[in-house]
């Protein structure tokens, strides 16, 4: 039987809703870490078919953030914080290579466009959690992409890819959000000026500040969930 076009038409419309909606409950922890949810409990829960939440968890397996199980049901994916700081500390060996290649490499021209991107006056622009995850990643890679060093670049997203639901809670603060503006002003602009020494330990010192913070905000918000409990089940 052959779809209609309103059906075809609604069908991503659908899918793009469940994904976000469950993307959002993911990250607040509001599906609490290592629980397991199931096809028919999410149709239920957000009234579709269970066509387009298969579709939405599938996209949501691809980017770490559940896991599949035939027969069995999807998996949150569980946060370990002793093995997010193997992998910041992973990081930051990655980023200070980064930075060190950007000092030597990097166009000016590219530097500048960052510098206008990052000054502290676009910290007033209101942004959501997610714009400034996917802003503060960007900068990173173009770091990154800036040293020349295209292995580096794929290590660097792969650790991201571990690490961004807690790097998504670093950004519900608004003083978190000021300070990521000036302090990736800060080391754009000792690379302007082939400062390879500062921006070295300014970028060492930023990534363990965003990760104390992001693990202790991540701590205290997974308490507060524990204790009021979930409709799913935890594994």
């Amino acid at each position: 039987m052959k779809q209609s076009a309103e059906q075809t038409t609604l069908k991503p419309v659908a899918t793009k809703y469940v994904y976000d909606a469950l993307k959002e409950k993911i990250l607040s922890f509001e599906i609490y870490p290592g629980s397991r949810v199931t096809e028919s409990e999410l149709a239920d829960l957000f009234m579709v078919s269970r066509t387009p939440v298969r579709e939405a968890l599938l996209r949501l397996e691809s980017e770490g953030f559940l896991t599949i199980r035939p027969k069995q049901g999807c998996f949150i994916k569980p946060i370990n914080i002793e093995e997010l700081g193997e992998y910041y500390g992973v990081r930051t060996a990655l980023e200070v290579a980064a930075v060190e290649g950007a000092c030597h490499y990097m166009p000016e021209s590219e530097l500048q466009q960052l510098l206008h991107l990052w000054s502290p006056d676009q910290a007033l622009v209101e942004h959501s959690a997610d714009q400034m995850e996917d802003k503060d990643e960007s900068f990173h890679i173009s770091l990154a992409l800036g040293s020349g060093n295209s292995t580096l670049v794929k290590y660097l997203q792969d650790v991201n890819d571990h690490i961004r639901i807690i790097r998504r809670v670093d950004f519900q603060d608004e003083e978190r959000v000021k300070r990521t503006y000036a302090e990736h002003h800060a080391i754009i602009e000792a690379i302007v000026g082939r400062e390879v020494d500062k921006a070295r330990n300014l970028m060492k010192r930023h990534i363990q500040r965003s990760q104390d913070f992001a693990k202790t905000l991540t701590l205290t918000q997974l308490a507060k969930k524990k204790a009021g409990g979930s409709r799913f089940e935890r594994s």
